[in-house]
């Protein structure tokens, strides 16, 4: 019995992204459009340039500095403009999405604000490709770590239909069951449209966003093999070790997933 594999591949440096995907033989690519530390806009440089004919898929993850969710202005108003900058740039290369982790409010807010906000982002502006959010690790405040807050923010944002990002790593730092979250999240969302399949050093619940190639670490990798396979959806290693590690994580899942 044969079983059509999902495309999987990695995030990779962003210099270039095509010769990285070959050294993994990646069937995708996932990178940054610029520091994911800085404020500042993407960065469309001329290694980026011709992805607009790449015959492999393409995937931009935003930078981890966006959290249009927070109650602080001087943190909420410049994510806005740099999710819609990259929004825009990723677009500009043909990508097929664009991820963004869902955020978190203060400690002295309600949650409730936070999905206002998430709301008000799609209120306000119409995607140029689709906008995937990802579950986090850790935040008691965070607005996609449990199935609960998770359900709360798609009530809010459903409508506009965002996509979904899995992460593996972060679903099981977070106390969610690998062995079910694919049909949890799938019963709120409606949809997993890109499953990041990470190892995760540290325990379950333990709220850690450390990211292991997937035969080492604390989560049994058959486990994220059988996320994969349910969740039918790419797939991108985001894991350590460059093209030999990421390569050897891409050999294991084609190598399970075929049986």
């Amino acid at each position: 019995m044969t079983h059509q594999l999902p495309k999987i591949g990695a995030h990779v440096d962003q210099a270039d992204p095509l010769a990285e995907a070959r050294a993994r033989d990646a069937d995708l690519a996932q990178f940054f459009l610029g520091d994911p530390q800085s404020w500042e806009a993407p960065a469309v440089h001329a290694g980026v340039e011709p992805l607009k004919h790449a015959t492999i898929d393409l995937y931009v993850h935003a930078p981890y500095v966006i959290n249009v969710a927070t109650t602080n202005n001087r943190v909420r108003i410049p994510s806005r403009k740099l999710l819609i900058q990259h929004a825009d740039a990723a677009a500009a290369i043909g990508a097929k999405a664009l991820v963004v982790h869902g955020g978190h409010v203060l400690k002295a807010d309600k949650s409730q604000a936070g999905i206002d906000n998430w709301r008000k982002v799609f209120e306000r502006w119409t995607p140029p490709l689709p906008v995937l959010i990802e579950n986090t690790a850790g935040g008691d405040n965070a607005m996609a770590r449990t199935l609960e807050q998770l359900a709360r923010l798609w009530d809010a944002v459903g409508e506009f239909g965002p996509g979904f990002c899995l992460d593996t790593c972060h679903a099981h730092a977070a106390g969610l069951d690998l062995a079910s979250v694919v049909d949890d999240v799938v019963a709120i969302t409606g949809r997993i449209d890109l499953v990041h399949a990470n190892g995760s050093r540290d325990g379950f619940g333990s709220g850690a966003d450390r990211h292991t190639n997937l035969e080492e670490g604390t989560i049994e990798p058959t486990l994220v093999v059988e996320v994969v396979r349910r969740a039918s959806a790419p797939v991108v290693c985001e894991t350590p070790n460059g093209a030999f590690g990421q390569g050897a994580d891409i050999a294991y899942l084609r190598k399970h997933l075929a049986h």
